[in-house]
């Protein structure tokens, strides 16, 4: 199989301009059905596999998307390297909406996700001190050149992933802004632990829509549903251009980051105890190490 990158798009990003469709597929995985159908396409002789993480037609909450199926879907596609792009709120005024952030670190805040492929009889530990790829990011970083658009994109920024769907309340706003957190969105940290799971290379590309609500002196500034749709239309063009030039700036010829062998010394239950029908269901995983 062709070494191929993903793409998961959020919210308002539907399609990749200039990607040549080959085919749609549609998985089933040991942990469910994803959230669509994945479409595999071409990009100057690199193969793209993409997949909108809400469904088509936003159906799905960020609690109700089944994000171990979307990374095994990806995994079993021969996805090596996954660009994640979201939404997030801002908690510094020089994230202005419209601007996007090469994140780099994580807070998780959520409660309610199945954020693991292990279980079950088999337990695995790897390492995310460094949840995402370096390599990864330097080829968004390039991309922003290229794409006109350096002073719009920030380098390093960590990422507040609270459950959802409601956005926070002005006390949980502060709190993260004064904890010194960058963006907030509802998603992505899920996606960077399966991805480090699965071997992906993964990187985020976080579309700032609002600053949340901590903002306090400025009625224009304070957020609602009305300035993030209209934001996010503004920046889905932007992000078009920047996943388009990233695709061509990643290193296809080889992996030598973290990523690529996180479960080599992850997987801490002896080989025998393992049930095998555990074996079997994971094998796309660990069949190499087992």
């Amino acid at each position: 199989m062709k070494k191929r990158i993903g793409i998961i798009g959020g919210s308002g990003l539907y399609e990749i301009d200039g990607v040549n469709i080959l085919e749609r597929v549609t998985l089933e995985t040991p942990f469910g059905l994803p959230s669509d159908t994945f479409v595999i396409g071409e990009l100057e002789g690199r193969e793209v596999v993409f997949l909108p993480r809400h469904g088509m037609g936003h159906r799905l909450t960020p609690t109700d998307i089944n994000y171990r199926a979307n990374i095994w879907g990806m995994k079993a596609l021969g996805v090596e390297w996954l660009l994640s792009v979201s939404a997030v709120g801002s908690y510094k005024k020089e994230l202005k909406p419209t601007d996007m952030v090469i994140v780099d670190q994580f807070i998780d805040r959520t409660r309610n996700r199945e954020n693991t492929f292990f279980g079950e009889g088999l337990v695995a530990h790897v390492m995310f001190a460094h949840p995402v790829c370096g390599g990864m990011t330097a080829a968004i970083e390039k991309a922003a050149t290229e794409a006109g658009l350096a002073d719009r994109v920030h380098n390093g920024g960590t990422y507040v992933c609270m459950e959802g769907p409601a956005f926070s309340t002005k006390a949980e706003s502060k709190m993260f802004k004064a904890l010194g957190m960058d963006v907030i969105g509802m998603t992505n940290i899920t996606e960077a632990r399966l991805a480090r799971e699965a071997e992906i290379c993964f990187a985020t590309l976080a579309m700032v829509t609002d600053y949340d609500c901590w903002i306090d002196d400025d009625p224009d500034e304070v957020v609602n549903v009305e300035m993030v749709l209209q934001n996010l239309s503004k920046n889905v063009q932007n992000a078009k251009k920047m996943i388009r030039h990233t695709i061509l700036n990643i290193d296809t010829a080889q992996r030598n980051c973290e990523c690529a062998t996180a479960l080599q010394n992850a997987i801490i239950t002896h080989r025998e105890a393992i049930p095998q029908v555990t074996k079997e269901k994971m094998d796309l995983l660990v069949g190499k190490y087992l």
